[in-house]
């Protein structure tokens, strides 16, 4: 790559509007398109959403878990799919949420984010509570190529406060920490930085300081789950701008009909640009 993932994302979102859309083919999304819950029935249903939406929306985000639950075959898929989407103008932010350590965080780095693999995505999902130091492995692979990284740092889900909202003997949330590491890495970066975090639409006004950051921020849980466009300046405040909202199962219950998907991917993209625009 000869332009970093920061840079390529600042172009998409400008070239085709905020927001990412999910491929997670649940096998209730399954069973509503008319599909099969095996290996031919997930194939049918990324092929769709990736003809519906490569190169029209800003970034697509398959959901490994929903692949591996097939076995080898599930992932041949997955690995189709990153090929159908890569050089379509959506970059591929591959949701896996790794985290390991040394030898083992490295090997992480080599399957997702060396374009030799053939699960080399645009960007992938980690988990920094190994410590955000054994990030460095992935982290560094990912800059050498020019791909990103997004950290998990607020998630909306209940269990996670517990850990992410605990303080640190400075004062600091854990989540804050993380925020303030990634701030670091991405200092001087311009337009954006290449490491992002991960923060839910549904977590309301965080009390968390965003400013520095310089990095995209990766907002699932818009639509079906409860996050609405109208509340991201609530939960961003003056980073909005930077901020790419995900959108799954409310865009993707609209298929299996290819104009459908597109109209319901408009209708999210629509809403969050007039979000972003006028709070920004």
């Amino acid at each position: 790559m000869t332009e970093r993932f920061g840079a390529r994302l600042r172009a998409a979102v400008d070239a085709l509007g905020p927001l990412c859309v999910g491929i997670d083919p649940h096998p209730s999304l399954l069973a509503s398109w008319g599909l099969s819950d095996d290996v031919k029935g997930l194939e049918a249903f990324a092929r769709t959403v990736g003809e519906a939406l490569a190169g029209r929306v800003a970034a697509i985000k398959p959901q490994s878990a929903f692949f591996e639950r097939f076995g080898s075959k599930g992932i041949v898929v997955l690995e189709s799919v990153i090929r159908q989407l890569r050089g379509s103008g959506s970059l591929v932010i591959l949701d896996v949420k790794r985290g390991d350590i040394g030898s083992t965080a490295a090997a992480y780095a080599d399957a997702y984010l060396d374009p030799a693999s053939p699960l080399c995505a645009d960007a992938i999902t980690v988990s920094p509570y190994l410590g955000f130091g054994s990030l460095r492995p992935i982290i560094d692979k990912a800059q050498q190529n020019g791909l990103g990284v997004f950290v998990l740092a607020l998630t909306s889900n209940p269990e996670g406060a517990s850990v992410q909202r605990a303080r640190a003997a400075d004062g600091r949330t854990v989540a804050q920490t993380v925020i303030d590491e990634i701030s670091q890495v991405n200092a001087g970066v311009r337009p954006l930085g290449d490491v992002g975090v991960v923060i839910g639409a549904t977590v309301g006004e965080t009390g968390h300081e965003l400013t520095d950051l310089n990095g995209p921020i990766l907002a699932p849980g818009l639509g079906a789950q409860g996050g609405r466009p109208e509340d991201l300046r609530a939960v961003f405040g003056s980073a909005v701008a930077n901020v790419l909202p995900s959108w799954s199962r409310e865009v993707l219950s609209a298929g299996p009909e290819v104009a459908a998907l597109r109209a319901a991917a408009q209708r999210a993209r629509e809403s969050c640009a007039s979000a972003i625009v006028v709070t920004a």
